[in-house]
């Protein structure tokens, strides 16, 4: 598992083998990252490469895991990544790979879970992250626990990865969709 692109590209993350079933970690395989990060920046979604919702962005990365998909934002112009996960072998990888990528000053590690998020004290984030374990609903939960807490800004990005269509949240608007093997990547828009 590595960083994909930008300035950190090639950059090996800290390695979880086939995944942590216990913890449900389940990394985002290079392929289905990069195709993620070529529908935001590159594809017409946004109207070109210069209207990305990466460049800038603050980002959020409900169920982090390894934080591959936050850090990749990075790596590709974000301005700050939170990343959000309640399990202790995540918390591991997490601060392992943001000491790699040398990103404390432009990182927030949270341990909470994304289903029961405490209110936001930050500035709100405008591209979202959702990674939770497949077919638990627990992606719903935490979108609802995110839009109540103030973690989104108003017309926020959600890419969403589950391995069957989830439930759009009432409000938001189905941008894509498109399936890469066992997963489904959905990309919304929050309302505005």
């Amino acid at each position: 598992m590595r960083i994909i692109g930008g300035t950190h590209r090639g950059l090996r993350l800290t390695e979880v083998g086939v995944g942590d079933a216990a913890a449900h970690l389940r990394p985002t395989s290079d392929r289905v990252r990069e195709s993620i990060f070529n529908l935001l920046i590159n594809g017409k979604l946004f109207g070109g490469p210069s209207k990305n919702p990466v460049t800038g962005a603050r980002v959020l990365d409900l169920f982090a895991g390894t934080g591959a998909l936050g850090l990749e934002a990075l790596s590709r112009g974000a301005a700050h990544v939170t990343l959000i996960d309640d399990g202790t072998a995540a918390q591991t990888l997490l601060r392992s790979n943001i000491d790699k990528m040398r990103a404390a000053a432009s990182t927030t590690l949270i341990r909470a879970n994304a289903t029961k998020l405490p209110p936001n004290k930050a500035p709100g984030h405008s591209l979202i992250f959702l990674d939770p374990p497949y077919g638990k609903a627990l992606g719903e939960a935490a979108i609802a626990s995110a839009v109540a807490g103030g973690w989104l800004v108003p017309g926020a990005v959600v890419v969403w990865e589950e391995s069957m269509a989830p439930l759009i949240p009432a409000g938001f608007g189905l941008l894509d969709q498109r399936k890469y093997g066992e997963t489904l990547i959905t990309i919304l828009r929050a309302p505005e």
